[in-house]
């Protein structure tokens, strides 16, 4: 049931994206672009929520979330240049993308409030990973890209309060590209504590 409810909200998404983002060059020229907060009102609150704290662990939140990273992310899913296959494809109505739409998207969701914990449950592991790493597997801190606190900085994304199945998603991307060297157990325990980090919902 949960599949069939994911899959009926990915096929709305797409569904959505083609409609705002039409290849039909006369009709492009004849209807300005949407503006990118209209985007995130009509498109992204359908998978990451109004305000981009998604309730869906298949769906980041983006709520508060570094705008530069933001951009660059918009720019690649705009590019098809993402690692995440699954991603990409899902995305691939952001072909159409302005620039003005992505710095729009960028500045909506960065200025929200910042993520929401999911529980107020800290893994003791994952947060030896996170601040310490790994010296005998030469898995490096994560607190010197992503921040102390997971706020994250620049282009380094905001990982505090993230979804713990979306962040093991993308350590196993990473995984793939051979830019991580997390055991499974260790990655999961890093997504436990990432999901605990900074305030939880009210």
């Amino acid at each position: 049931m949960e599949t069939y409810r994911a899959n009926r909200i990915l096929a709305l998404c797409l569904t959505a994206l083609v409609g705002c983002t039409s290849t039909n060059e006369e009709t492009a020229q004849e209807s300005p672009p949407i503006s990118g907060i209209a985007m995130a009102d009509q498109v992204c609150s359908l998978c990451h929520g109004l305000t981009g704290e998604s309730v869906s662990p298949m769906f980041p939140k983006l709520a508060g979330q570094q705008k530069e990273y933001l951009q660059l992310q918009l720019k690649d899913f705009k590019s098809h240049f993402r690692s995440d296959k699954a991603g990409a494809q899902y995305m691939r109505g952001f072909t159409h993308l302005t620039e003005t739409q992505i710095t729009e998207l960028a500045d909506y969701f960065a200025s929200q409030r910042p993520m929401q914990a999911d529980t107020d449950v800290l893994d003791a592991r994952g947060e030896s990973i996170y601040r310490e790493g790994i010296r005998e597997s030469g898995v490096a801190r994560c607190s010197s890209c992503h921040g102390a606190d997971g706020q994250g900085e620049g282009r380094m994304p905001r990982v505090a309060g993230q979804h713990a199945d979306y962040v093991i998603h993308q350590i196993n991307v990473l995984q793939k590209t051979a830019q991580h060297a997390l055991s499974d157990a260790d990655a999961v325990a890093v997504a436990r504590y990432l999901a605990g980090l900074g305030g939880q919902k009210q």
